[in-house]
């Protein structure tokens, strides 16, 4: 099962939410490496040759283990970001439950750019999440679309009815988990996991103005039509 996220989601939080489940095993960003060998833009991800020295490179043979491999739970979720699906072939997908996790592209790029710099649309991911909508609906193979606000709004309403999407039981031990690492983290966590590391559940929802420099608010003018679209179908 994949969750198809956009980065600087909460997509750390709800595969930590999941690791809580006892039927439940969970994968941080398999493609990672891949991605970084066919990034196409010039964003400089920090740790990058960790990344690459810590993960199968050839994004082929990931997805095969991804398909093949025993995880010792009857369900293994791989929390993916969108971006990293390239230079591959995705029929992979036709094989497997898919759900769309997004957010406004404003909180995305205000908190992307703090991390990564020269941030272009492709790095965000966001058009690849409308057009995986659009081709995994037609397919039959899209599960759920889940959007960060509600979920933290709501977070025991949005897991029940993510679960029963899924085929498995929610159980409320999703709604907490111990603070600091986990053992699936990628070694990319000491970038990008401070806040989740920090916390023991999903935080509060406090709604936040997001002003961006004019590169990134041009970005956003352009996605926002697109994360439009997604959120008309979000749990």
């Amino acid at each position: 099962m994949n969750f198809l996220s956009s980065p600087r989601n909460i997509s750390t939080a709800l595969m930590y939410s999941f690791a809580q489940h006892p039927e439940v095993a969970v994968v941080d960003e398999p493609l990672y490496a891949h991605y970084l060998r066919h990034q196409t833009t010039v964003a400089e991800h920090p740790g990058r040759e960790a990344v690459l020295a810590s993960q199968e490179n050839d994004g082929e043979k990931v997805v095969a283990a991804m398909l093949n491999d025993d995880y010792g739970k009857p369900c293994v979720i791989f929390k993916q970001m969108t971006h990293h699906l390239i230079a591959l072939d995705l029929a992979f997908l036709d094989r497997m439950q898919n759900i769309l996790l997004i957010r406004d592209p404003r909180a995305i790029l205000s908190s992307y750019g703090k991390v990564v710099s020269e941030v272009s649309a492709q790095d965000v991911g966001i058009g690849q999440q409308h057009e995986l909508y659009h081709t995994l609906k037609a397919a039959g193979k899209l599960t759920a679309v889940v959007d960060s606000a509600r979920l933290l709004q709501n977070p025991a309403g949005v897991l029940s009815r993510l679960c029963a999407a899924i085929g498995i039981a929610y159980t409320p031990a999703m709604l907490q988990w111990p603070a600091g690492p986990r053992p699936e983290d990628g070694v990319w966590a000491p970038y990008w996991y401070a806040n989740v590391h920090a916390s023991t559940g999903f935080q509060p929802y406090v709604p936040k103005d997001y002003p961006l420099p004019p590169h990134l608010e041009a970005i956003a003018e352009a996605c926002q039509p697109l994360y439009a679209t997604l959120l008309e179908a979000a749990l």
